[in-house]
This record gives C-alpha cells, sequence and structure tokens, in this order.
C-alpha cells in the first residue's frame, strides 16, 4: 500500500444558521482564487443559530487576506493530516487501528473514494500527536 501523508493547516470560520450563510464565506474565498481540496460544515449545537465551517487549502498573500476578512483563521486547535492513496476495502480501518494501536486518538475522521483513490483527513489533539500520527500512516506505505 502506497500512500502519501501530509500535514495541512485547517481554517475555520463561524457562520450563521441560515441559508446563504455557507455559500457567502465560500463565495469569498472563491473569488480570491482559492482552490479547496477539502470543506466541511456543521451547526454548534452548544451555540444556537450558529455554524461552523472548515476549509483547507488558503494559499498565498491573496486567498490568505481574503480568508482572514471573511473570518477565517487557522485553527489551533486542529492538528491535521491529509492521507491520500490507492483504494482498497478496510484502508480506514486498517489506517484508524494503526494510529490506535499507536496510542494515538482521533479527534476526528472525514473520508471519501474518487474514483480508485481515497482521501482520509485526521484530526488530532495535539502537534505532537500529529507528528507521530504522520511517522506511523508512512510506516504503512
Amino acid at each position: 500500500m502506497s500512500i502519501l501523508v501530509e500535514r495541512v493547516d485547517v481554517w475555520a470560520a463561524s457562520i450563521q444558521d441560515a441559508p446563504g450563510a455557507l455559500a457567502a464565506k465560500l463565495e469569498v474565498l472563491a473569488e480570491a482564487g482559492a482552490d479547496l481540496d477539502f470543506a466541511i460544515s456543521r451547526r454548534a449545537p452548544d451555540k444556537p443559530g450558529t455554524g461552523v465551517v472548515f476549509v483547507t487549502p488558503i494559499r498565498g498573500d491573496v486567498e490568505v487576506a481574503a480568508a482572514a476578512e471573511a473570518g477565517f483563521a487557522v485553527s489551533q486547535s486542529l492538528h491535521s493530516l491529509r492521507v491520500e492513496g490507492d483504494n482498497e476495502p478496510g484502508i480506514c480501518a486498517r489506517l484508524s487501528r494503526k494510529l490506535a494501536d499507536a496510542g494515538i486518538n482521533l479527534r476526528g475522521l472525514s473520508a471519501a473514494v474518487i474514483g480508485a483513490r481515497f482521501i482520509v483527513y485526521i484530526a488530532v489533539d495535539t502537534a505532537d500527536d500529529a507528528a507521530k500520527a504522520m511517522t506511523v500512516l508512512q510506516s504503512s506505505g
């Protein structure tokens, strides 16, 4: 199994829980030329009427400035990895097992298959956990 593992900065912004709120945030990034690999949004159960959107990557001065103007900032609490490789049955189970066996607790995991390739975004609690997870996963390939 050959995989690519890389650290990624995840940018986050608050949004209103209302029609068009997410579109407005994403439009600002699109107008700045952002070519997002990943976006996820959800309501904030502890803050009724609001939600949060997470995106990656934001590259270059123009995109960074637009993201900041739209209320995005690099999340200091999400230490994330992007893992990509050839899809095969059970790949997420194997990757998450390797991390579990190394004592790494996952804060979050999002995965998808596109054609014959898989992509997984993994969030952990600390920068040290991210470095350890990267080493563990790279040795999987």
